[in-house]
C-alpha cells in the first residue's frame, strides 16, 4: 500500500523560509506540485519534486517582479500515491490553499480527473508527464501539457518495432491504468497498421510484482516483441522473468518504464532488449539539456530519471505567463499562457489551441552496456 505523504505542508513552509520571509511589499505566488512520493513510483515523483524545486530556487534568486511587488515563490508539493481517490482530494486541497498554478500530477490516472477540479476552479495546470491525448481532449482551457503525448510514444514504438525489428508477431500487455492502457492500445494499433499481428493481449495491475502466468501464455505465442504499458516497478521484473523463461523477444515500452531505475529492478536482464520511448528530446539534444544535468546532478547526486527538466520548464512557463500579464491572478495570466513563446530547457515551449505542446519530439532509447542510450 502506499503511504499518503505527510511532508508536503511542511516542504512548503521550508520553502518559504528558504526564500526568505515575505514582508507586506511583497507578492507570494503558490505553484502546486503532484505526484506520488512515496511507494514504487517515489522515486519519479522525487525526480519531478526535485525539477521544481530547483526553479522555485532560480526563480526567488531572479528577483522578479510583478504588479510593482517582489515575488516570493513557494512551492507547495503534495502527494497522491499514484492514486485517483487521492489525486483529486489533493487537487481540491491545493484548490482551497489557493495556489495560483499547478505543475502536475505525475500520471495520467491522476491528471484527468484532477484536471476537471483545476479547470472548475480557473486555476492553470501544466503536467509535465502524464501523457494520455484524453487530457487535451476535454475542452478545459486550464490544462497543458509541456511533453508529448501517447500518440506520439506508442506510434513510435511500434514503428521502430516493425520497421527496424522487423517485428512480425507483438504481444501486448498493459497495467489497466489510464497510462498503460492508453499507449498499450496505440502501439497495438500502429503496429497493426504497420503489418504486424498481435498473437496475444494481457494485462496485469499496477502493483502486481508477478507475472509467471502472463508470460507463459505469451512465451506460448511467440513474440518477435513484448510491449508493456505501465511502469518500470512492473517493467523491471518482468524483463526478469522473461529471461528466466527463456523469452527472447525485444521489451518495449513508453516513457514509463524508460527510467535509470529500471536498470536496478531488471538488473542484467536489461540491455540491448529493452527499448523505450519517452517525449522530448534525449538531454544531449535539449536546447539547455547538458548544462541542467549538471546542475541537477551537483544539487542532488544522483541521476534525472525522467521529467525533472519538464517539470522545471513547466514552473518556469508559469512564472513567464505571470510576468507577462503582471500578475500571478489565473484569469489575468491564463490569456498570456495559452500564447507563451519560452525558451525552456527542454524546448521552445509554445501550446496548440488545446493545450498540448507544439512540434512535440519523441525519442526512444535502449540500455547498451547498462546506460540509457537515445536511438534516435
Amino acid at each position: 500500500m502506499y503511504k499518503f505523504a505527510i511532508k508536503a505542508v511542511p516542504f512548503a513552509i521550508v520553502a518559504a523560509f528558504a526564500a526568505g520571509t515575505a514582508s507586506a511589499e511583497d507578492l507570494v505566488v503558490k505553484i502546486g506540485h503532484v505526484a506520488p512520493l512515496s511507494g514504487g513510483q517515489a522515486h519519479y515523483g522525487k525526480d519531478n519534486e526535485n525539477g521544481a524545486k530547483l526553479a522555485i530556487a532560480d526563480l526567488n534568486k531572479s528577483g522578479i517582479k510583478i504588479g510593482g511587488k517582489t515575488v516570493k515563490w513557494v512551492l507547495v508539493s503534495e502527494a497522491d500515491a499514484a492514486d485517483p481517490k487521492q489525486g483529486t482530494a489533493v487537487a481540491q486541497k491545493l484548490v482551497d490553499e489557493k495556489v495560483n498554478g499547478v505543475v502536475g500530477h505525475l500520471n495520467s490516472g491522476t491528471t484527468l480527473p484532477a484536471s476537471k477540479i483545476y479547470f472548475d476552479a480557473g486555476i492553470p495546470q501544466i503536467t509535465p508527464s502524464a501523457t494520455n491525448p484524453k487530457y487535451a481532449q476535454q475542452g478545459f482551457k486550464t490544462a497543458f501539457r509541456i511533453i508529448a503525448n501517447d500518440n506520439a510514444l506508442g506510434a513510435a514504438t511500434a514503428n521502430y518495432a516493425v520497421k527496424t525489428l522487423k517485428a512480425k508477431k507483438v504481444a501486448v500487455i498493459d497495467d489497466r491504468t489510464a497510462y498503460g492502457q492508453g499507449v498499450a492500445d496505440i502501439f497495438a494499433k500502429t503496429a497493426e497498421a504497420n503489418g504486424a499481428k498481435v498473437v496475444t493481449r494481457q494485462y496485469t495491475n499496477d502493483k502486481a510484482s508477478e507475472f509467471s502466468a502472463i508470460l507463459t501464455a505469451v512465451k506460448a505465442s511467440a513474440p518477435d516483441v513484448v510491449f508493456y504499458g505501465g511502469m518500470d516497478a512492473q517493467a523491471g521484473p518482468m524483463v526478469r522473468q522473461m529471461k528466466a523463461l527463456g523469452i527472447n523477444a525485444t521489451l518495449m515500452g513508453g516513457d514509463g518504464i524508460c527510467t535509470q531505475e529500471i536498470l536496478k529492478l531488471g538488473g542484467d536482464a536489461v540491455g540491448e532488449n529493452v527499448v523505450c520511448a519517452e517525449g522530448g528530446q534525449s538531454l544531449a539534444k535539449m536546447p539547455k539539456g547538458k548544462e541542467f544535468e549538471t546542475r541537477y546532478k551537483a544539487t542532488y547526486n544522483q541521476e534525472i530519471q525522467v521529467y525533472a527538466p519538464y517539470v522545471y520548464d513547466a514552473v518556469m512557463t508559469l512564472a513567464e505567463a505571470m510576468k507577462k500579464a503582471n500578475s500571478a491572478e489565473p484569469a489575468k495570466y491564463l490569456p498570456e499562457l495559452a500564447k507563451i513563446s519560452y525558451n525552456g530547457v527542454t524546448t521552445k515551449v509554445e501550446f496548440e489551441a488545446n493545450g498540448e505542446l507544439k512540434n512535440a519530439a519523441a525519442t526512444l532509447y535502449n540500455y547498451k552496456g547498462g546506460k540509457k542510450t537515445p536511438l534516435n
